[in-house]
């Protein structure tokens, strides 16, 4: 660590507050009666519900949600025996990966014993307090017994990351090293470097997958683990060989995998062609591993290795894993993590890197797309499908095991669930989704080769939202599915359309298009041109002559252009005056939806009745209850300027025509999302809560502020959603992710079907 990493990081743990974790309460403190909920009377009645069945702790309190990441210090990283003060910034670091990659909160918790028995007093002790141990950093040989007396003492999980986290991912890495070098576990020798508690842990794991014990041989820093050799263990014995040989050097004749857990360059170059042929090489001391991978790719290009670090490929980490063991661990109440558990973790880690990286992945790592092979044998660390795959895996896995308390019944539901520590759309998109899945209806993406659009569409077909459409090239479209190592069969999954080719398909279409632009000052041959040239007129035009149900027009260029190009194209729904848009704010505390951010500058109070309509409309299709405040620098009567006069107008307006919707104006924003300033207002509010659908009385209004929450909330956007249109076509912003436009595909094959 050179002296600028260690200023920065000694910056980064101290500002703006020491530490890297807070408490923050999930309730709200607002008044006299919270108080008395939260604690005295009201808290009694939690505590007699758990009195009456402890299992009542996982509904009334977070030990559902809570794991204890305890260690004593004695084998900290690469730092060793630093104590347990000293190892708090790990554990804190360790909290985070928790909360991060999984939603699981975190007691961090450093006990200073060094003697076994009594962390094992200390520790059972606090059974009360978790749903899970995570014991970290704990030394060899000590570790084993603790872990052994604490699961045998506790009826919760207990769960040594240093061991099995780590033979996790390496079961995972390996099994896909040695599918794409042709062997199985059944037939391989596996020399290790280092017989601590994490290559052992690897060692059993693999032996419970197919590894044959006689095919091991271990070494550590006094040479091989040989019969004979004073002071060994039961789980070290259990290995030793019947040789006479002492050395590393010595046994890796032969050596199809090299597992190395120990210290930097112990693997000498000039060693390397005594391994087998097509060897994988797992160098996991860090920070510097036993052997570089550039001296690996020089003299033996047959081989993969994989290293610890994050600047070579094939990283393997234990974060890959542990966040979503304990997430399906502690969603099924699993009373341990067994066997069939940690296999099930590990087959859907290996499973994970065979498919093609996500849009996250590709971003977080420099624009690149990895592809299965020997530079991408193991998921990245921000693949936000880790937690989808290895959670559920491993929640059945405890269930047919029968060790799961609480069985997930419902695992499509369950999926869902946890997309919202992947996506935060996932639960705002979940009845979207549904209503798309009914009938599988046909999407036209205008910008079919753009990279996000094959992503976002890789996942359509997938998850059976639609039937899309790519306006392309044939060969430009298959060389972007290539170069992303997609999955797409673009023969039977997918149909491409050129509108420069197509001329069979498009003729037709052309006198129609010609009329309409016509009127626009677009002559006839310019007409021709743009038809085959401008895929958002194509896409618009395929769908108001019945060729496709839905289109997604834009994501590059200007968004006002693109939406002049379909606009005329696509007629108004029935008793509509005006197009608007309606753009959606996932925020940590719910969703807001904005309406109209994008179309009409200086709405009049009837057009700002009929947008409340449709909006409301829009949110109903989320499964959500709108709740609308109209909104003004005025509250309820506070100022007779024409603006507040306009939502006056507005609200009377919608009162008549929908009397059943829950609306209020016109109104400041504070009293839209506080009820308690509302109240304060006027004490007649028929608007309950907090305001989730805002209608602003202009456009400017409307951008601004939704972009101002976007940003300051750390908000993520859907949309924007145009309302009114006879037929569902969008306009993609430029800004839009491969996340955003499965979204907007999903509203747009979610009105497909209900039109």
């Amino acid at each position: 660590m050179d002296d600028n990493l260690r200023k920065a990081a000694l910056d980064y743990h101290r500002y703006p507050r020491p530490g890297k974790l807070a408490i923050e309460p999930t309730k709200r403190m607002a008044t006299q009666r919270d108080l008395a909920l939260a604690y005295s009377p009201g808290v009694a009645a939690a505590c007699q519900a758990i009195v009456a069945d402890k299992d009542n702790a996982k509904l009334y309190t977070a030990r559902g949600n809570l794991v204890g990441v305890i260690s004593n210090g004695t084998a900290v990283l690469g730092l060793g025996n630093i104590g347990a003060l000293a190892s708090k910034p790990v554990m804190e670091g360790k909290a985070v990966l928790f909360k991060k990659f999984a939603g699981i909160d975190v007691f961090d918790i450093e006990v200073d014993a060094a003697d076994p028995d009594r962390f094992c007093d200390v520790v059972a002790a606090l059974e009360p307090t978790f749903g899970a141990i995570n014991l970290e950093d704990i030394k060899a040989p000590e570790c084993f017994f603790i872990e052994a007396e604490l699961r045998r003492r506790m009826n919760i999980p207990v769960f040594h990351d240093d061991q099995h986290g780590t033979a996790i991912t390496v079961a995972a890495a390996v099994t896909n090293g040695l599918l794409l070098q042709g062997k199985t576990l059944a037939d391989i020798k596996v020399v290790t470097s280092g017989a601590g508690a994490a290559a052992l842990a690897c060692i059993d794991l693999l032996v419970t997958m197919g590894l044959k014990v006689e095919n091991v041989t271990l070494t550590d820093i006094d040479g091989v683990v040989h019969r004979g050799r004073n002071g060994m263990g039961p789980n070290l014995a259990r290995y030793a060989k019947d040789t006479d040989l002492r050395t590393l050097e010595q046994v890796l004749d032969g050596a199809d995998l090299f597992l190395g857990l120990s210290a930097p360059g112990v693997l000498k170059r000039e060693w390397l062609s005594k391994l087998a042929a097509r060897p994988v090489i797992m160098a996991l001391a860090n920070p510097e591993p036993e052997i570089l991978p550039e001296y690996v790719r020089q003299d033996r290009p047959d081989a993969i290795i994989a290293t610890g670090r994050s600047d070579y490929p094939n990283q393997v980490n234990n974060v890959l894993c542990f966040p979503f063991i304990f997430r399906g661990t502690l969603d099924c109440g699993a009373t341990t993590i067994n066997e069939e558990m940690k296999m099930a973790a590990v087959e859907a880690l290996a499973g994970l890197a065979r498919r093609e990286a996500s849009e996250t992945v590709v971003t977080a790592y420099g624009g690149a797309a990895p592809i299965f092979g020997s530079d991408y044998i193991i998921p990245k660390p921000f693949d936000p499908r880790l937690i989808l795959e290895i959670a559920p895996a491993v929640a059945r896995a405890a269930h047919a095991s029968g060790v799961a308390r609480f069985p997930i019944a419902d695992f499509v539901a369950y999926k869902r669930e946890l997309e919202r520590f992947t996506y935060r759309a996932g639960q705002l998109m979940s009845p979207v989704i549904l209503a798309a899945q009914n009938t599988l209806r046909s999407i036209v993406y205008g910008a079919g080769e753009d990279e996000r659009v094959l992503r976002a569409v890789q996942t359509v077909v997938d998850d059976g939202i639609a039937k899309p459409i790519l306006l392309g090239t044939r060969a430009g479209i298959e060389r972007r599915v290539r170069e992303m190592g997609l999955r797409l069969d673009l023969d039977h999954a997918v149909t491409i359309i050129d509108p420069a080719t197509e001329t069979e398909m498009f003729a037709p279409m052309l006198k129609k298009y010609q009329t309409l632009a016509g009127r626009r000052g677009v002559p006839p041959d310019a007409a021709a041109f743009r038809l085959r040239t401008h895929h958002s007129i194509a896409a618009a035009m395929m769908v108001s002559e019945g060729l496709a149900d839905a289109a997604l027009c834009g994501g590059y260029g200007d968004w006002w252009k693109h939406l002049q190009y379909a606009l005329p194209i696509m007629p108004r729904r029935p008793g509509c005056s005006r197009i608007y848009a309606l753009t959606a704010i996932i925020l940590q505390e719910g969703t807001v939806f904005f309406c109209d951010t994008h179309m009409n500058v200086d709405p009049t109070d009837e057009q700002i009745a009929e947008m409340t309509a449709l909006a409301a409309e829009a949110v109903e299709s989320f499964g959500l209850v709108p709740k609308v405040a109209l909104l003004s620098h005025s509250s309820f009567g506070s100022s007779n300027s024409e603006s507040a006069r306009k939502m006056r107008r507005a609200l009377a307006l919608i009162r008549a025509r929908a009397p059943g919707l829950e609306v209020d104006g016109e109104m400041q924003a504070d009293a839209a999302l506080a009820e308690a300033t509302r109240t304060r207002a006027v004490a007649d509010s028929p608007l309950t809560g907090t305001a989730n659908l805002l209608v602003f009385p202009t456009l400017d209004a409307a951008n601004i502020a939704f972009n101002l929450i976007k940003v300051a909330g750390d908000g993520l956007q859907v949309g924007p959603l145009l309302l009114g249109l006879a037929k569902p076509i969008h306009i993609l912003v430029p800004t839009a992710t491969a996340r955003a436009i499965i979204n907007i595909s999903a509203v747009a094959a979610a009105e497909a079907n209900s039109t």
